[in-house]
C-alpha cells in the first residue's frame, strides 16, 4: 500500500497522491544514512474504462551531482571573465599612475614636476579606473538581483492579458523594425495560474531576443501560439524567422551574463528561466542557423 511509504518519508505518500498527470517533482530521501535525489513523475492512462495515474520513481542523485559541478564550473568560468575583464584595466593603469607620480630612487611623490600633459593622463588613468570599479558594483549589483527574484503572486486570468501587455509596449518598436508579430490562443479563452507581472517579464524578454534576431532581415516575422499540450499544460511557442543561434551556444543561452550580442547583459533568459522554475515550469529552445529559433515556455 501507498501508505506504507510513511516508513521511508512520513508526507511521501501525499507528495505522491498530489502529483497531476504531466508533472514532476524532486524528492529527497534519506535511506541508510545515504542522501538519494529521487525524481517522481506522473503519467495519466486509461485501462478498461478507468483512468489511472502512473508515478514512475528514479535515482537521479548522481546526475544532479554532475550538474552541479558542471555549473559550479560555468559559473566560476563567467565570474572569472567579467571580474577579469574590470580588474585588468584597473591594475594595467594604477601601475602606469604610479610611475608617472612616483619617484622610484628616491620613493617620493613627483606632482610638481608633472607637466599639464600628466596631469591629464593621470586624471584620465583616474576617470577610467573609476568607471570600470563602478562597472565591476553593477556587476555585482545585477548578479545579486539574481537571486532576488520575489515569490510568485498567482492569479488565474486569461493568457491572452499577457500578449496585450506586452505587445502595447512592444508594437511601436516592431513597426519601427518593419517586424510583423501574429499571436494565436487556442482556446481563445485559456486561462493560466500565474504571476502576471513576473510573466510579463518573461515574455518581454523572450521577444525582445526575437526581435534582435530577425532586425534586418526581409519579411522579418514573430508567431507565438499558445496551446494546451497532452499532459493538459498550457505551453507558449514563440517562433521567429531569424538568425537561429549557433549549436555551440545553444546550451549556454541561460547562462547568467553569458552573451552574443555586443551590448547584452546575459541575465534576461538566466531571468526567464528562473522565473519559470518559481512556476513549477520551464523555458527551452530549438535552433537551426539560418532558420530561426522556438522558444518555448510550459507551465
Amino acid at each position: 500500500f501507498i501508505s506504507d511509504l510513511e516508513k521511508v518519508k512520513k508526507e511521501l505518500p501525499e507528495t505522491l497522491l498530489n502529483l497531476k498527470a504531466g508533472e514532476r517533482t524532486l524528492i529527497r530521501l534519506s535511506v541508510q544514512d545515504e542522501l538519494l535525489q529521487i525524481s517522481a513523475y506522473a503519467t495519466e492512462f486509461r485501462m478498461r474504462g478507468e483512468d489511472y495515474i502512473l508515478v514512475s520513481l528514479q535515482d537521479i542523485s548522481s546526475e544532479l551531482d554532475e550538474k552541479e559541478i558542471e555549473s559550479w564550473q560555468k559559473l566560476i568560468r563567467v565570474l572569472t571573465h567579467e571580474i577579469s575583464n574590470s580588474i585588468t584595466p584597473i591594475s594595467s593603469l594604477a601601475a602606469t599612475v604610479r610611475e608617472m607620480l612616483l619617484d622610484e630612487d628616491k620613493d617620493e611623490l613627483l606632482l610638481r614636476a608633472l607637466d599639464k600633459e600628466d596631469l591629464e593622463g593621470v586624471q584620465g588613468a583616474i576617470d577610467t579606473i573609476q568607471k570600470r570599479s563602478q562597472g565591476l558594483l553593477n556587476f555585482v549589483e545585477v548578479y545579486r538581483n539574481l537571486t532576488r527574484i520575489p515569490k510568485p503572486n498567482f492569479r488565474y486570468f486569461k493568457v491572452s492579458e499577457i500578449f496585450e501587455r506586452s505587445q502595447q509596449l512592444l508594437t511601436p518598436r516592431m513597426k519601427e523594425l518593419g517586424i510583423s508579430c501574429s499571436n494565436k490562443v487556442f482556446p481563445h479563452d485559456l486561462m493560466v495560474t500565474a504571476d502576471p507581472d513576473l510573466i510579463d517579464q518573461v515574455m518581454i524578454n523572450i521577444i525582445l531576443n526575437a526581435m534582435d534576431a530577425v532586425k534586418g532581415r526581409d519579411n522579418a516575422e514573430i508567431s507565438i501560439l499558445t496551446t494546451v499540450n497532452n499532459n493538459n499544460r498550457v505551453v507558449i511557442d514563440v517562433k521567429d524567422n531569424g538568425v537561429g543561434i549557433k549549436p555551440d551556444i545553444l546550451d549556454k543561452i541561460f547562462m547568467p551574463f553569458f552573451t552574443s550580442k555586443k551590448h547584452g547583459s546575459g541575465i534576461g533568459l538566466s531571468l526567464s528561466r528562473q522565473i519559470m522554475h518559481l512556476h513549477k515550469g520551464s523555458v527551452s529552445v530549438k535552433s537551426q542557423p539560418g532558420e530561426g529559433s522556438v522558444f518555448t515556455l510550459t507551465f
